[in-house]
């Protein structure tokens, strides 16, 4: 680990200010920074640590919406009773996320601001086209991946909540890694106000959005309706673990089962 500055913010605009001033990356969970920074692919000359921030965490419901609070832990997500009631399928995805101490240390916020290719948050958050609510605005979730760990975030740009619509169904079913528990192929299926919404994670460079199954799904929201989409291979990960033809295929596979589970 390369040395660092540490930085224990006490406000929103506490840890916006050290950001701007220093360059440095905001510290939520630390389950992915810390590790990065261990193996010496991060070097942060400064970490402004977030986890004091009251204003950061909890849950609740508003409207229509599920608004989560971006330092709120994966197993306070998962065994929340407004999570639980509101929206089913977003509990399952924290409950699937690594094991149980990452999911007691590990944050929602700082899963989709680092945007790994394989994470499980960013389906759940593009699928069900959800509001990224920062210290300066408000994102769109299909504006906010970019690229493989890449977000629409500003340098001292902090998340500070998400705000989930409560959709009609929704589901997620993922094919995970063995030894990391990340997925080789992550789906998450949503019938919403605006439609039905299908987003994938795992599969390439970051999450995106399964056009044409969604397409096949507003016609007949049934798993062979999904399972009968052949997704071309062509821009998928293809690795050690799973070949961009094996990926393309489970891709299908496991929106056929989002879809059941949904009902």
């Amino acid at each position: 680990m390369y040395a660092f500055e540490y930085q224990r913010a006490k406000s929103v605009a506490d840890a916006a200010a050290a950001l701007a001033k220093s360059g440095g990356k905001a510290l939520a969970g630390g389950q992915s920074l810390v590790g990065a920074m261990k193996l010496r692919l991060a070097n942060p000359g400064t970490i402004v640590d977030l986890s004091g921030i009251a204003e950061l965490k909890g849950i609740k419901k508003e409207g229509d919406a599920i608004v989560i609070g971006a330092l709120t832990t994966h197993a306070e997500v998962a065994s929340s009773s407004v999570v639980k009631q509101g929206l089913p399928a977003l509990a399952a995805v924290a409950e699937g996320i690594g094991d149980r101490q990452v999911r007691n240390r590990g944050t929602l916020g700082g899963s989709i601001a680092n945007n790994d290719p394989a994470a499980d948050y960013p389906a759940a958050v593009l699928g069900l086209g959800a509001s990224v609510q920062t210290n300066k605005r408000k994102i769109a979730a299909d504006d906010f991946f970019r690229g493989m760990y890449e977000t629409a975030l500003a340098d001292d740009e902090i998340i500070t909540a998400v705000s989930f619509p409560i959709p009609k169904k929704a589901a997620y079913a993922k094919f995970p890694q063995p030894a990391s528990r990340f997925a080789l192929v992550g789906v998450f299926v949503a019938q919403t106000g605006g439609g039905v919404r299908v987003a994938v994670t795992g599969a390439a460079s970051h999450v995106h959005r399964a056009s044409a199954i969604e397409a096949a799904l507003a016609k007949s929201f049934t798993p062979d309706a999904a399972k009968a989409v052949k997704v071309p291979a062509d821009r998928l990960n293809n690795d050690i673990h799973a070949s961009a033809a094996y990926r393309a295929h489970l891709v299908s596979v496991m929106a056929s089962r989002a879809v059941a589970a949904a009902g």
